[in-house]
């Protein structure tokens, strides 16, 4: 189990490594989407262009929609992330871990990582969807 969570990672995949294959949810919760969420604010302005910063927004502002409905990080199923710069990407991947341990912890959704040429608040670098799972009590 993870947290809530039964993984799925058929062995002739290969041991994942910061995600997970995929996810089953228990019997009756309730389930959550959420919105591509990027680092603009109420405005459509972002503030700041530095790839971390943008991503970390990002996970606060899918985080807040999660919260809203009674979750929390450990009930992410599945995380799609949007960059519009792999390069950017994976040269931030130091300060990106960071960022996940302190919001996420060691809890690692089903993802995908999706490189794009542009969003649509000019200035966006990263965008983040998901799908929670949370418990009916919730």
């Amino acid at each position: 189990m993870i947290g809530h969570f039964i993984p799925i990672n058929p062995p002739e995949l290969g041991s994942p490594r910061g995600f997970s294959h995929g996810l089953l949810a228990p019997e009756g919760w309730r389930v959550l989407f959420v919105a591509g969420q990027n680092a603009a604010d109420a405005n459509g302005h972002i503030a700041d262009h530095a790839f971390v910063a943008q991503f970390a927004t990002c996970i606060e502002k899918t985080l807040a929609v999660v919260r809203a409905a009674g979750g929390g990080p450990e009930h992410i199923a599945r995380m799609t992330v949007y960059v519009t710069d792999m390069d950017a990407y994976l040269e931030s991947r130091k300060g990106l871990r960071e960022i996940w341990q302190q919001r996420m912890g060691h809890h690692y959704p089903a993802m995908a990582l999706v490189g794009i040429t542009r969003l649509v608040d000019a200035g966006a670098m990263v965008e983040i969807e998901a799908t929670a799972v949370l418990p009916a009590e919730a």
